[in-house]
């Protein structure tokens, strides 16, 4: 049983128990409840059955098809959870429930509207309702009763609840609390990308955190100039959020405010966006925030929600959380006050050229830990025949003599201003994509170790006049913003520092043209704040054996 269990968790950093995890009522060895299994978001598993001397030697148990019955696309990008016996997956077109140790379906719900494709939350009930699975379609958030499948009618109305501001992920549940984010388009002026609460019982609105603070909220002196009027982005969009149930605290990744590249409509810091905020979770009050990022202008959002931890710092205890985002900067912080454990320093940063834009003069910087990525970049970093083949590395080259150089000041590189026929100064920033996406941090309770796995891909390009002939990325069409991130491709937003070659057998493959690695593991010790080791994570299969172990970076290689 714990083996096979283990094999439907594959997603989860399997790690020796020593001690009790949580006070959760949900967690036992054998369930996985949540995305992360528990609710502050270690991915912890203390299951003892697959270990270092086995692992190697696992076999199948079963599989099951989770492509939509009927024909369609493969949709699901889901971690199946698991409680008291019952495996529950979406499955884009479905929810399905499944017997952990055969695979054998016990019951399906197929869905008439809409898409579930990331996870499904799960209420254990209390004496009047029965456990229900909770997931969302983006318009609507539904409840199901957990052993039969069927739509529980007494939550909303007929079993759903209209989200008026879409949200594509299932709720984060604590008590008796579901708490969704927002997905909204990436316009300047649009809908709000505001936190919502409902009563798991009911479906009945229980709270809203504003994330864009209105007049007289903590953090609206932020946005000069009304810049907060009508501001959209500035979302959790992440497919789950963190809580500390010993006190109740709702931890939120807030990504970005919108647009992502320029910022001249909305000066100053621009709060809530890229911060950590911590609330009541009962009652959406606000406890504190830390903010890792001022006025982004890079698209840097807090993808995953902070891990919980506790560790001991000089022979105190300290209730912690960590938070990278995709600058690759962790912040360990004292997550009942938001203060940084190890120090974080407020360094200049260089600005860019954009008219009307507004530059922050200083982002936070951890003390510790270092940063996860390179930090500087030079020509040394293009990659080599040595790393790649001849072929990638020239194509790497050719790039960077058509920009006719590069940019580069570390952190927070800006882009520069480019007109059609004028001089060009393109920048290189790193990461991109990453460091941390919306992959998550893992923990180890016992010992005080993360694991994280980090990309380091690179972004080359300038900032230009819009063009309404190109594509800026998903719903950008329309936007009025004068200017945004363009490159010599034409691309608008897509400028990857990447290059391609052909294969022997005919197919282009794009790889990312900074020297590798461009994917690792790393733990670090958080009550040191120590990188205790780092190694190479992910292959490439399209370069000669002897070169395969690059890493790969979130986006895979392209090959057409």
């Amino acid at each position: 049983m714990k083996t096979r269990l283990a094999l439907a968790l594959s997603a989860a950093l399997l790690l020796p128990a020593t001690h009790a995890l949580s006070r959760d009522a949900l967690i036992s060895e054998n369930n996985w409840p949540r995305y992360t299994r528990d609710l502050g978001g270690t991915r912890y598993s203390p299951l003892t059955a697959v270990n270092t001397a086995n692992v190697s030697s696992l076999a199948q148990a079963w599989s099951f098809k989770v492509r939509p019955e009927g024909g369609g696309a493969l949709v699901s990008s889901a971690t199946p959870i698991v409680v008291d016996g019952m495996l529950y997956l979406p499955i884009g077109n479905a929810i399905v429930a499944l017997e952990p140790d055969t695979g054998k379906k016990i019951w399906r719900y197929q869905l008439t509207n809409g898409l579930a494709r990331r996870a499904v939350s799960y209420w254990p009930g209390d004496w009047r309702h029965h456990a229900r699975i909770f997931f969302s379609t983006g318009k609507s958030l539904v409840a199901l009763n957990a052993k039969t499948g069927r739509i529980e009618k007494g939550f909303g109305k007929d079993g759903a609840i209209e989200l008026n501001v879409p949200y594509n992920c299932p709720p984060t549940v604590y008590k008796n609390v579901l708490v969704v984010g927002a997905n909204v388009g990436e316009l300047p002026v649009g809908d709000p990308g505001d936190s919502r609460a409902f009563d798991a019982r009911t479906g009945k609105p229980l709270w809203v955190f504003h994330t864009v603070p209105r007049p007289g909220e903590i953090g609206h002196e932020t946005w000069l100039n009304d810049g907060w009027k009508g501001r959209s982005g500035t979302n959790v969009w992440v497919w789950y959020m963190t809580v500390d149930d010993a006190t109740g605290t709702l931890y939120m990744p807030v990504g970005g405010p919108s647009p992502n590249y320029y910022g001249g409509d909305r000066p100053g810091n621009n709060l809530f966006g890229n911060s950590v905020v911590a609330v009541d979770a009962k009652t959406g009050k606000l406890k504190w925030y830390f903010q890792t990022v001022h006025h982004d202008i890079w698209d840097s959002d807090l993808p995953p929600p902070p891990t919980l931890i506790d560790i001991n710092v000089d022979g105190k205890r300290i209730p912690a959380l960590s938070e990278t985002g995709k600058q690759a900067f962790m912040y360990i912080l004292d997550r009942n006050t938001g203060k940084p454990v190890f120090g974080v320093e407020e360094k200049p940063m260089t600005s860019g050229d954009v008219p009307g834009e507004w530059y922050s003069p200083t982002q936070p910087i951890p003390v510790k830990p270092p940063r996860l990525v390179r930090s500087n970049w030079t020509p040394d970093d293009v990659v080599t025949p040595e790393d790649t083949n001849k072929a990638h590395a020239a194509a790497c080259r050719d790039l960077l003599k058509q920009y006719g150089g590069f940019f580069n000041s570390g952190p927070f590189t800006p882009f520069f201003q480019h007109e059609d026929g004028g001089p060009m100064k393109a920048s290189i920033q790193i990461p991109v994509n990453g460091g941390e996406n919306w992959g998550g941090t893992a923990a180890d309770p016992a010992t005080g170790m993360l694991f994280i796995n980090i990309s380091e891909g690179g972004a080359i390009g300038y900032m230009a006049k819009r063009d309404p002939k190109i594509d800026y990325g998903p719903g950008t069409k329309g936007s009025p913003q004068p200017y945004d991130r363009a490159s010599l491709s034409g691309l608008g937003a897509y400028t990857s520092f990447t290059a391609g070659f052909k294969t022997k057998d005919g197919r282009n493959v794009l790889l990312p043209c900074i020297r590798p690695p461009w994917g690792s593991l790393l733990a670090i010790n958080a009550n040191t704040g120590d990188i205790v080791w780092r190694t190479t994570l992910g292959v490439t299969d399209d370069l000669p054996e002897d070169k395969q172990d690059t890493g790969r970076t979130i986006q895979l290689a392209v090959r057409s």
